[in-house]
């Protein structure tokens, strides 16, 4: 519980902000590393296929999943302040499927991912109810030297 402006007193979590941006800002680095490490597994796989390595083509495809995921990934960041749940699913899923498509590239990415999904799940409490203290009235004078009507 802690007061506001005006006498008015807010029961909520005192971290949820701080765990909601924290959230947002793993989430933002994991959302950029995750596309470097998707566009260079693309990179991989297009040269692997260029040297007629086998079986790249299938490796270029989960790059391009994991280049999805990343945009999916972006869309849960951006949602953190506003639906957290939602948020938070989005980047579970995202760090998940980021290892599953492209293990390697998504290593760094993934438990980024991760902890800020965790961080919105547990830190989407919304303020309680906001409660107006009575304001505040005039204390009656009191004392010698009072107004008329106060004479001996």
């Amino acid at each position: 519980m802690r007061a506001c402006r005006r006498g008015e007193i807010m029961e909520d979590k005192v971290h949820a902000p701080r765990m909601l941006i924290t959230a947002m800002i793993l989430g933002g680095i994991g959302v950029v590393i995750g596309l470097i490490g998707g566009f260079g597994a693309l990179l991989v796989g297009g040269l692997g296929s260029t040297f007629e390595n086998g079986g790249p083509g299938n490796f270029v495809g989960l790059a391009f999943t994991a280049g999805f995921i990343g945009v999916a990934a972006v869309i849960g960041g951006a949602l953190v302040r506003g639906a957290s749940k939602t948020a938070a699913l989005l980047l579970l899923v995202s760090g998940v499927g980021g290892f599953l498509a492209v293990s390697t590239a998504w290593i760094v990415a993934g438990p980024l991912l991760i902890v800020g999904a965790l961080l919105a799940w547990f830190g989407s409490g919304r303020p309680g109810a906001v409660t107006a203290r009575p304001p505040p009235q005039p204390e009656p004078k009191s004392g010698p030297g009072g107004g008329p009507g106060t004479e001996p």
